[in-house]
């Protein structure tokens, strides 16, 4: 069994096929329905902009959320740091 896959996604009701990871493919489902949904609500709130404004302003928030998402899986690591850095601290006290 191939470990590849064809599927088609819809954005903006327009079909793309694409060959993905079989174990990567529900991941692709979920953003190609979260991009829709995202496009949905701008084409809702911005009903006089047009749909190259409605994917730029797409891309915009989704570069961002990666973004945060980056910065707080920093910050992550760092408190992970700090917490091993106490217990060594815990650990030297309690020997003397």
């Amino acid at each position: 069994m191939s470990d590849t896959l064809s599927i088609n996604i819809k954005i903006d009701n327009r079909i793309y096929p694409l060959v993905v990871s079989r174990k990567d493919e529900a991941r692709y489902r979920e953003a190609a329905k979260k991009l829709n949904e995202v496009l949905s609500a701008f084409k809702t709130n911005y009903p006089d902009k047009d749909i190259q404004d409605i994917f730029a302003m797409s891309a915009f928030q989704f570069v961002y959320a990666s973004m945060v998402v980056k910065e707080n899986a920093g910050n992550a690591s760092l408190v992970g740091e700090i917490k091993n850095i106490i217990d060594d601290i815990d650990d030297y006290l309690a020997s003397r």
